[in-house]
């Protein structure tokens, strides 16, 4: 399924360029090094995290990362406080990072100059370094990923992640993470030779599914549902591992595709004991990182670094699974691929 030849929609094209990025990305390490001690030197009480979309999934990773790995209390931005209802807010001693592919929507900008104004030091993570967001921040993340054609965001998010893996490995001084981030393109690479056709076929005739993680696995569990219902306009519903069980799966059958990403760490039992209790219910789950997983995957390193990596399978998964539905996977409708609110 991954391995077709023909990667004719830029979506295709752009997830098969994620390897070389993250290689780039890696040398630019000199920019995160110098964040990481800015912020070090800074001494935050807080970390803000802006973003929506693809880049609020993000940071939902980067805030697993800063309070798991860094002790940190994080916080997430909800821009309309500015926008909207033209509060401002006491930012000393906060760290007020944003997270964006265009860099251009307003509320994100607003967000991040009233963060300035008010004591915050403000990180952004961009893909334009030109763009109104990274002239208004003190500091700059460059994701690198270079235009993305495809409305559907895969190599500017995965980037996005993997910043934010570096910043923390670097400002928690953890040489172990950054050592498996070194080895993320490589690993990129092997997950794309993975075929979860399985779950693709599944998605083709389904009418809604789910997608579920926990803890560092909740980020990228949510963009993958983002990534169906956007690019296969299929309702697709992201919860915890720690939720799905409190009402949401009452819509679930035994047609519903249920994904669920596994990784070895904290979290690892509770999610095993879900995947067998949602085969004991004979639902359609399909899973990835655990012992019994019905999806192939890479051998386990590093919990962190791993969810990143399964979202390369998942997304060529999801392009090649919205052709078989008969859309384009580039050009989702009622879409556009800068996304401006105010």
């Amino acid at each position: 399924m991954i391995g077709h030849d023909r990667y004719q929609t830029a979506m295709a094209r752009e997830i098969r360029e994620i390897p070389g990025k993250a290689e780039r990305l890696l040398a630019e390490c000199q920019l995160i090094e110098s964040a990481a001690n800015r912020i070090r030197r800074a001494n935050p009480r807080v970390v803000i995290i802006s973003g929506r979309g693809s880049s609020g999934n993000a940071g939902i990773l980067l805030r697993y990362l800063f309070e798991a790995r860094a002790g940190l209390l994080v916080s997430s931005s909800a821009p309309s406080v500015i926008t909207t209802y033209g509060q401002s807010i006491d930012m000393k001693r906060a760290v007020f990072i944003v997270i964006s592919q265009s860099g251009r929507s307003p509320d994100l900008v607003m967000g991040a100059q009233s963060a300035r104004k008010n004591g915050a030091l403000t990180v952004a993570i961009v893909n334009d370094s030109t763009s109104p967001l990274a002239l208004a921040c003190e500091l700059i993340l460059p994701i690198g990923a270079g235009i993305e054609h495809s409305v559907a965001a895969t190599k500017s998010v995965v980037l996005s992640m993997m910043i934010g893996v570096q910043l923390v490995a670097s400002l928690t001084s953890d040489d172990d993470l950054t050592e498996h981030v070194k080895q993320l393109p490589q690993r990129f690479r092997e997950a794309l030779a993975c075929d979860w056709s399985g779950w693709t076929d599944s998605l083709v005739a389904a009418t809604a599914a789910f997608v579920v993680g926990r803890g560092f696995g909740l980020g990228p569990a949510r963009e993958i549902g983002l990534k169906v219902t956007e690019t296969m306009r299929l309702p697709t519903l992201s919860y915890s591992a720690a939720e799905v069980m409190h009402g949401p799966l009452a819509c679930a059958n035994s047609d519903t595709p249920l994904l669920v990403l596994r990784q070895d760490d904290g979290s690892s039992a509770m999610v095993d004991a879900l995947i067998a209790d949602l085969r004991t219910r004979k639902l359609n789950v399909f899973s990835v990182g655990d012992p019994s997983g019905t999806l192939p995957w890479i051998e386990p390193r590093d919990p962190i670094c791993d969810v990143i990596t399964m979202l390369l399978p998942a997304y060529a998964s999801i392009e090649r699974a919205a052709l078989d539905r008969g859309f384009d996977p580039d050009n989702p409708p009622n879409l556009s691929k800068i996304t401006e609110t105010l």
